[in-house]
Parts: C-alpha cells; sequence; structure tokens
C-alpha cells in the first residue's frame, strides 16, 4: 500500500498529513491510514493536528470507488463516516488544518474537528453531493447539524453552497482563517494552548457536549450503512 499518510510527533503534537500526490481521496486505503495514525496519536497520548497538502484539504471520498457502487463502495462510505465518529469522540483535542480546498467528505471530516483554522485564499469548501447527483447522507446531515448555523445549514446541505475561507467562518465551517503562510504556525500554536488543558476533563466534557449529536450521527451510519 502506497504511504498516503504521514505521522510527525512533535512534543505533545501528532501531525497527521494526508497527500496522495493528487486530490487526497479518502478512498479506504486512504482512511485506513488516517485511522492507523490516530492510534498512534491515541497510543502517544498526543494532541492532533489533521492537515492535507498546501492548496488541498481532500476532494472527499474516491469517486471512482463511489460511482461504481457495490459492496466496495459501501465499506468506503461506512468507513468514512466511522472516522467522522470517531474524530467527534477521540479522547484528547483535534486541531484540523484546513490547507485549501475541501469538498464532500472532506467537509465532514471538518465538521469533526474541535479546533479548525483555515488557510486565506481562493479555496471552496462545498458539501456538493446535490450538485453531482447524490442524495446527502445522513450522517452528513447530523455532522454539520452539529456545527453549521441555522442560516447555512439548509443553503449548504440543500443548495450545495460553496463557500470561501472568508465566509466560512460566519457559517460554521472555520473557526479561524489566517494567511497560507502562518497555517503550520497557527495550528501548532492552538495545539499547544490545547494541550494545556485538563485531558480527563476535556475527554468527559466533550462527549458530554456531542453526545446528542454522536447517538444521532451514529443511528444515521446503522440506518444507511448497516455492518
Amino acid at each position: 500500500m502506497p504511504e498516503l499518510v504521514t505521522y510527525q510527533l512533535e512534543g505533545a503534537i501528532a501531525w497527521i498529513t494526508m497527500d496522495d500526490g493528487k486530490v487526497n481521496a479518502l478512498s479506504l486505503d486512504m482512511l485506513t491510514q488516517i485511522n492507523a495514525a490516530l492510534d498512534r496519536a491515541s497510543a502517544d497520548g498526543a494532541i492532533v493536528v489533521l492537515r492535507g497538502r498546501d492548496g488541498l484539504f481532500s476532494a472527499g471520498f474516491d469517486l471512482r470507488t463511489l460511482r461504481a457502487g457495490g459492496p466496495d463502495a459501501r465499506a468506503m462510505l461506512r468507513a468514512g463516516f466511522d472516522l467522522a465518529t470517531r474524530l467527534l469522540s477521540f479522547p484528547t483535542p483535534v486541531t484540523i488544518a484546513c490547507t485549501g480546498h475541501t469538498i464532500a467528505m472532506a467537509v465532514f471530516l471538518l465538521m469533526c474537528g474541535d479546533y479548525r483554522v483555515g488557510a486565506a485564499g481562493p479555496y471552496r469548501i462545498t458539501a456538493n453531493e446535490v450538485a453531482i447527483g447524490l442524495t446527502m447522507p445522513l450522517a452528513a446531515i447530523e455532522i454539520c447539524r452539529h456545527r453549521l448555523t441555522p442560516a447555512h445549514f439548509g443553503r449548504a446541505m440543500a443548495l450545495a453552497e460553496v463557500y470561501s475561507p472568508d465566509n466560512a467562518v460566519e457559517a460554521g465551517f472555520l473557526d479561524r482563517v489566517v494567511p497560507a503562510t502562518s497555517l503550520e504556525e497557527a495550528a501548532r500554536e492552538t495545539a499547544t494552548a490545547l494541550a494545556q488543558l485538563d485531558m480527563a476533563a476535556f475527554g468527559a466534557t466533550k462527549l458530554r457536549v456531542r453526545g446528542q449529536a454522536l447517538s444521532a450521527v451514529q443511528a444515521a451510519i446503522d440506518a444507511e450503512f448497516p455492518a
């Protein structure tokens, strides 16, 4: 299996970087490697920073597998949303460094970070399922219901509205936008600050804060993509 994800431990911070040399498609291989990196971060007790490469976070699921349908597509869909629930409930803080274009399933992973820092630039952030002829998955709706503002929730889900980093904070996709050249340092500063939290209290509180959303997301996954 080619290396699609790299893991670098820097003090208390685990940097998990997606880079397949193309569009960072969330294939089964990519999802498997992200989970393996999270396993390492958990073993290290580290604060996580998940990022893509410069200019691109991810374009979402592997469309060739998705359009082919069948068991591989269902397995990929289930694995993607299982990863989302893992990030939603991960015991240490997850900072997402949104390095650029963020499309479809990548948006739903973005929604699962504890703090999301985006790079300024001519980038698209969009859940484009409806625009390409796909009905929005139930789990995706529940994930976005948890984070998007009411004024933007319907527009983002049903109208496939395209957001730039500049208006993504208002909508709820991002918490902060910085110049692209400052993104790594901003993510490091965020993760370093989060590392000062009491991790036991953080983990327990995170589950309380996100309990209803996690239950709704898990019910949606089990209903639409039964194991």
